[in-house]
């Protein structure tokens, strides 16, 4: 942003009073912040560095020492340089203290060996600086507005990088932690001499900070992340002092301007961003998928808002065969997790299972998890012909896509996804509907037949409602207040007794001598008893509930209670 020193002595105010570097040569590529006149020899108090100094020397000391203690105390606050005006303190040139002490400090000391008017240089250099910080404003509003663009339009890191390197004029590298190259470009220099073992070359450049440059290589660089990970670094070339002109060889390297700092770290933002967006944009579209399956289920949100979201999401649910489907594990807790976190991400395994099935079947649904066991998926069909095929389809690539992540790894000939292995899980699908209004209804429907058919061993590819049987029903009825209420007027007193007396346990002999079919003999050996131990049992038990057991009607009903019983107990 700000000119050099040898810049400054190239202007034509200060040419024209004939300038002679007497001392400090080797510091006239440092910048100049802006140019003070001073006629007082204690003038570095008032200082902050990066000043250049105009004087006569009228004011100067006398001495030799008190103009070395004058030029230690410029070089000590960091001056750009002092130029000395001929004429009026020195005549045929500066004292030899003071160029001694100037070029020992490394200070750039100039004779102006003919009068000039010092507001001509002040003009002329402050207008070089306000031109150059506007140039440089210019620059950064480019920067900061390209890469907002290329933000919004989702720029691939390539599109970034040759941005970055057409924007800076400089070769620009992005590279991952272990500093392998993953995209580069070359700015019109040679590839192959940049990237020429690479990860040695960039194992030694070491800035001090996120955003730093390392004059020693030559390199800016900038981390690339984002929520506290790094995943990269992102370099800029800044040519060392001998590929510029405008610097002499040998002299020390100038930093890069402000404008390539912001640039890379705008740049490096940009990269970051992206791949955030790339990698939770499935993410953040099961998000909305999920609150529009919980507003369904809830009522939470009005079906056509529903209806409209979706169609944003490109599912479209009008005038479309609806049917609602469920997807869970059939044991809560496999062997070998346990824990929140590991059912967390057992649930997060399957929902992504879920949406690539749906994929791969070429379906159109809303799909999520909606709660902390079950999958569901909302499946939006041309027409009601052809829910079975779609349902099949989607069956047959969920399989296909849990044995390919090895989530459903056939061990010793059984296959775990189905059936009643470790990893198996359960598919069950509610009734068709034609209106979005009944989608709820399906899909609860879908629930309600999942958790039935985790009481149901058989291997089906889906579950329908005409599977779940006497047991299922009861199942989804559970929560039925009617049915509770026929339980405890059937079993209530039975319940009681054995509260009561826990030894006995009359519900147990009721159960094996209902599921042997009244067979009082298998019963007793089912239930480990002799026979005449489990006839005085059962006349007990016909006692306490004031039923004939050998009445078809009584026992139907009893057994019918047990089942209603069992599922309402059920977890």
């Amino acid at each position: 942003m700000f000119p050099t020193v040898r810049e400054v002595l190239a202007l034509d105010p200060v040419r024209h009073g004939a300038p002679r570097v007497v001392a400090g040569d080797a510091g006239l590529d440092r910048p100049v912040r802006w140019v003070h006149v001073a006629e007082v020899p204690d003038i570095a108090t008032l200082l902050g560095g990066g000043e250049l100094v105009l004087t006569t020397g009228i004011g100067l000391p006398g001495d030799d020492a008190g103009l070395r203690a004058f030029i230690g105390d410029l070089a000590d606050v960091g001056v750009s340089g002092l130029v000395v005006e001929l004429g009026r303190r020195y005549v045929s040139g500066v004292p030899r203290a003071m160029a001694a002490t100037a070029e020992r400090r490394g200070l750039p000391l100039v004779e102006l060996r003919r009068a000039t008017p010092f507001v001509r240089i002040t003009e002329a250099v402050h207008a070089l600086i306000v031109d150059a910080q506007l140039t440089e404003l210019r620059a950064t509003e480019e920067i900061h507005q390209r890469f907002n663009d290329l933000s919004i339009e989702g720029a691939d890191a390539a599109e970034v990088i040759r941005q970055a390197a057409e924007l800076s004029g400089c070769p620009v590298v992005l590279e991952n932690l272990s500093r392998q190259v993953l995209g580069y470009d070359h700015a019109g220099e040679s590839a192959e001499l940049l990237l020429d073992g690479w990860e040695q070359h960039s194992r030694r450049i070491r800035p001090a900070g996120r955003t730093a440059y390392d004059p020693d290589s030559g390199w800016l660089v900038t981390a690339v992340g984002a929520r506290g990970q790094d995943w990269g670094r992102l370099l800029l070339r800044w040519p060392a002092n001998g590929d510029v002109p405008s610097v002499r060889a040998g002299a020390p390297a100038a930093g890069p301007p402000t404008r390539l700092s912001i640039l890379i770290e705008r740049a490096a933002s940009t990269l970051a961003l992206g791949r955030l967006i790339r990698r939770d944009a499935e993410g953040l579209e099961r998000q909305i998928h999920r609150t529009l399956l919980t507003a369904l289920l809830d009522h939470s949100r009005p079906v056509d808002e529903v209806a409209l979201r979706a169609k944003a999401l490109g599912v479209l649910l009008d005038r479309r065969h609806l049917v609602g489907v469920m997807v869970r594990h059939r044991a809560d807790d496999p062997a070998g997790e346990s824990g929140p976190e590991a059912g967390q991400a057992r649930l997060r395994d399957l929902s992504e299972a879920v949406g690539q099935a749906v994929r791969e079947a070429k379906l159109t649904a809303l799909t999520s998890a909606v709660d902390d066991n079950s999958v569901g998926a909302l499946l939006a069909l041309p027409d009601p012909a052809a829910e079975d095929r779609a349902l099949s389809a989607f069956a047959g690539a969920l399989r296909r896509v849990r044995l390919d992540a090895g989530t459903g790894r056939a061990t010793s000939g059984v296959d775990p996804s189905r059936g009643g292995g470790p990893g198996a899980v359960i598919v069950a699908a509610g009734s068709g509907v034609s209106s979005l209004r009944e989608a709820r209804r399906s899909l609860v429907e879908a629930r309600q037949i999942a958790e039935a058919a985790r009481r149901d061993r058989r291997d089906l590819p889906i579950f329908r409602l005409p599977h779940v049987g006497l047991a299922g029903l009861l199942h989804l009825l559970r929560d039925e207040p009617r049915l509770q209420t026929f339980v405890e007027r059937e079993l209530g007193a039975l319940l009681e007794y054995d509260a009561r007396h826990p030894r006995e346990q009359l519900l147990d002999t009721l159960r094996a001598y209902l599921e042997q079919g009244r067979n009082k003999s298998a019963a007793a050996a089912a239930a480990h008893l002799s026979r005449p131990a489990f006839y005085e049992r059962l006349a007990r038990i016909a006692r306490i509930l004031d039923v004939d057991l050998d009445s078809v009607e009584a026992a139907l009903s009893l057994h019918v209670a047990l089942l209603a019983l069992e599922a309402v107990r059920a977890p």
